[in-house]
């Protein structure tokens, strides 16, 4: 592979690790580079993924960390509230609620929440990650045929 090969499928990666820009980002940005669609699809699904175990082991350990200052208390309180909101889904249907809150393309769903919804309801990383990677499918697929005009969000 040559170098700037290597460096785009590394720069579409970093995009997809990336909280809020996930793969809504990182897809038309490996395919603005002019990557082959299915390396955009692999290497933009592996960099989303790559940060979700690290998430649901210490997302615990760094929120009692950062509690210990009220600046950061308002902002966390505030992001778990948000977070128990868009769990709902999850809460009542559990795994599928799971897959279908990661599998949605839109700003607040993704696999950053759906790691952080699947900590604070308790599910089991064994059982959360491949949920997550099945939403983390579905919605690269989804990406892709929309970057590339197969599919309408309008339908």
């Amino acid at each position: 592979m040559e170098d700037s090969l290597l460096l785009q499928c590394a720069a579409t990666m970093g995009v997809a690790m990336t909280p809020i820009l996930e793969l809504r980002g990182a897809i038309p940005f490996g395919l603005a580079l002019g990557l082959p669609p299915g390396l955009v699809y692999v290497v933009s699904v592996l960099g989303n993924m790559i940060p979700v175990p690290a998430i649901m082991l210490f997302i615990r350990a760094i929120f009692r960390w950062l509690y210990r200052w009220p600046w950061w208390q308002t902002r966390l309180d505030r992001l778990v509230k948000r977070t128990h909101l868009k769990g709902r889904m999850v809460r009542k249907y559990r795994i599928p609620g799971l897959i279908l809150l990661v599998a949605i393309p839109l700003p607040g769903t993704g696999a950053w929440t759906g790691a952080l919804v699947a900590t604070l309801f308790g599910i089991r990383m064994q059982i959360a990650l491949p949920a997550i990677l099945a939403g983390v499918l579905i919605s690269g697929g989804v990406m892709t045929a929309v970057s590339l005009g197969l599919l309408s969000l309008w339908f």
